[in-house]
């Protein structure tokens, strides 16, 4: 996969992760990924599960808002823990949740970056890259 090809494909991830955040509550580690998604446009309601009572608490949320919720952690070993954490607390409430969007996403940056909070710096990057190409 090319860089034009992988940025078309992340934009059309990060499309979906719009229309999801209109309804859904996105669970992230942290104030530096709601950061980095606010700046790709992402708006909608955060809940960042490290510094605000872990999964649990999080999956209280999600349960106690009737919302449905997208878990998008890192896709380093310890987000990917964190995102287990959730789905089982989750699952246990009956809330319902995404988790294809953090895959999709991962697949993709993976080999560029492991956190979520580098996610705009990455899509920059590809569409500085792909630029430079198609002005050669």
């Amino acid at each position: 996969m090319n860089d034009e090809e992988r940025l078309e494909a992340l934009n059309e991830v990060l499309e979906r992760l719009k229309e999801l955040a209109e309804d859904h509550i996105i669970l992230v580690e942290g104030n530096k990924d709601v950061a980095a998604l606010r700046s790709l446009g992402i708006d909608g309601e955060f809940f960042c599960v490290q510094v605000s009572g872990g999964p649990l608490k999080a999956s209280e949320h999600v349960w106690n808002s009737g919302k449905k919720a997208v878990i998008l952690t890192d896709w380093d070993r310890r987000g990917g823990n964190l995102a287990h954490s959730l789905r089982d607390g989750l699952s246990s409430l009956g809330a319902e949740y995404d988790d294809r969007i953090r895959s999709d996403i991962a697949f993709l940056v993976r080999p560029y970056c492991k956190d979520v909070e580098s996610l705009d710096s990455v899509v920059r990057n590809l569409e500085k890259d792909v630029r430079s190409v198609q002005e050669i």
